[in-house]
């Protein structure tokens, strides 16, 4: 099904201004042309460039959503899915023993190869993606062991998210107790994994960049702990609440560090801009509704009750199943909209080549986030409401 056209941004004057946020960030991916602008664009590569790729005999696997506005990807390099993939699977089992044998199969289906490549397609190296895919492998091994499905509760959920996140940000104490905090970084597969991603991460990156990092995994913590706190009182929050611990419990801390896996760096005041940072939020908002829309059937099946969007506007707004789950893809659809038109305001406004590629990296990562989502059928299947 066509997606449908973006509707005029109603956000602010100076997204008003832009008539055709879609064309816009089609610009902004592009990038500049002309003398001196060739290391800006989101092919340049320090490797030699693989030929050119033969297209693929068959479609994408899985179905999008339908109604769901979205950009196609091309499919993602296959060598560099090979060998992401190979690179993190030895580092999940020799450097921090991360699963147990019998997890093996869930470790493969997540495709993280595939995911890390087609969100980051201007990394230059194999060796810089493997710095989103560390920390993204970490990520998900302290939701899955603390939060979720393999041996999570809400229960002392702030305790071990606050001793995991000193892998990230380290404890600074006395010589008497520094030992045994260092100690413990080792005693757990979520601390060790963000420990080593860490590692790896600040080695490559400037330290505000690694700052910046930090404070986006606090925000991520922070979300973990209200919807944890919701699930021990049995409290479903509006529909306004749910998306404000969405805005913290979401993706951000991977768009948020385009440019580390990118090889530069946009500088901490430009990050830092009001308007920068609400294209950021917004485009943490509108590919963690992805998730919620394509995880849907897959939470549903899982015991007890699971908060996603379709499931808050069903209760709260008294809406059937599908009527909630259609509603929730406009509000994606919105916020899609809205990360668009925001996103070619601030490149007018910032006409600086870190923040246009930046820019263009944050396109990608939402654009490659609906790709592995959407192809993804050993993880999400969608419901049967067309």
């Amino acid at each position: 099904m066509p997606a449908p056209e973006p509707s005029p941004p109603r956000s602010s004057p100076a997204a008003a201004e832009v008539r055709t946020p879609g064309a816009d960030i089609e610009r902004i991916l592009r990038g500049p042309s002309g003398l001196g602008t060739a290391a800006l664009h989101l092919a340049r590569r320090e490797e030699p460039p693989p030929p050119p790729p033969t297209p693929p005999a068959v479609p994408a696997e899985g179905n999008p959503i339908p109604g769901l506005y979205h950009h196609p990807v091309p499919e993602p390099d296959p060598e560099r899915v090979a060998e992401v993939g190979r690179r993190i699977k030895s580092w999940a089992l020799d450097e921090v023993d991360l699963y147990p044998e019998e997890w093996e199969e869930q470790f493969d289906g997540f495709s993280v190869g595939r995911y890390m490549v087609a969100c980051h397609p201007d990394a230059p190296t194999v060796d810089h993606l493997m710095l989103a895919t560390r920390l993204m492998v970490a990520e998900n091994a302290v939701d899955d062991c603390y939060c979720e499905d393999h041996g999570g509760s809400p229960i002392g959920l702030g305790g071990r998210l606050l001793l995991a996140h000193t892998a990230l940000d380290a404890l600074h104490t006395t010589p008497e107790y520094q030992p045994r905090w260092a100690e413990s970084l080792h005693s757990d597969a979520p601390r060790r994994a963000y420990r080593s991603a860490m590692e790896y991460f600040v080695q490559a990156s400037s330290p505000s960049q690694a700052d910046r990092y930090r404070h986006d995994m606090a925000r991520l913590h922070m979300g973990y702990l209200a919807e944890a706190a919701w699930a021990q009182t049995d409290h479903v929050p509006e529909v306004w609440e749910y998306l404000a611990m969405r805005q913290f419990n979401n993706f951000r801390p991977c768009p948020t560090i385009t440019d580390s896996v990118g090889g530069y760096e946009l500088p901490a005041d430009l990050h830092a801009q009001p308007a920068m940072q609400r294209v950021i939020a917004l485009a943490g908002n509108a590919t963690t509704i992805v998730n919620d829309l394509y995880s849907y059937t897959k939470e549903l099946a899982a015991p007890g009750r699971h908060l996603n969007l379709p499931v808050v506007i069903a209760e709260r707004e008294g809406l059937s199943e599908r009527d909630a789950y259609l509603k929730a893809v406009e509000v994606h659809n919105d916020l899609m909209h809205d990360f668009e038109a925001e996103a070619a305001a601030v490149a007018v406004a910032l006409p600086v080549p870190t923040a246009q590629r930046f820019l263009r990296g944050v396109a990608a990562w939402v654009d490659g986030n609906h790709y592995w989502h959407q192809t993804n059928t050993f993880r999400y299947s969608l419901p049967d409401f067309w």
